[in-house]
């Protein structure tokens, strides 16, 4: 697990490789990944954005920005965290995400940015 703190609040990421979903064969590789998001300040926030980056170790890299993360724009009071479970596609075996949550501090009404750690994401057969 990859866990990063800023600006009081704390990111964890957990990944998984799918299996299920994937073909090596045809360049598709599925991957999913758990993110734990705990608001460790003062004051309630809320989750307005994302912003991704995506990178194979083809050096292909993509860039995703939205409203929330999987339809939500969770508020968190000081101690609360929220979790959720999504996925991604890769051209290869080996990769990694890294990126930022857009926060508003919703006593101060103020945006401000929480750091997602760069998280690995590896097939299980690539790992030696």
């Amino acid at each position: 697990m990859d866990t990063l703190t800023t600006h009081g609040i704390t990111i964890s990421v957990e990944t998984f490789y799918n299996q299920q979903h994937s073909v090596p064969a045809e360049y598709k590789y599925v991957y999913a990944y758990r993110v734990t998001i705990e608001n460790n300040r003062e004051q309630e926030v809320q989750l307005l954005r994302r912003h991704w980056i995506i990178q194979d170790s083809n050096g292909i890299k993509r860039e995703v920005k939205g409203e929330g993360v999987i339809g939500e724009q969770p508020v968190l009071q000081p101690g609360q965290n929220h979790v959720y479970v999504s996925w991604c596609p890769l051209e290869t075996g080996i990769g990694k995400m890294y990126g930022t949550f857009t926060m508003l501090n919703k006593e101060t009404n103020i945006e401000f940015e929480a750091d997602i750690p760069a998280f690995k994401l590896i097939a299980p057969f690539k790992n030696n």
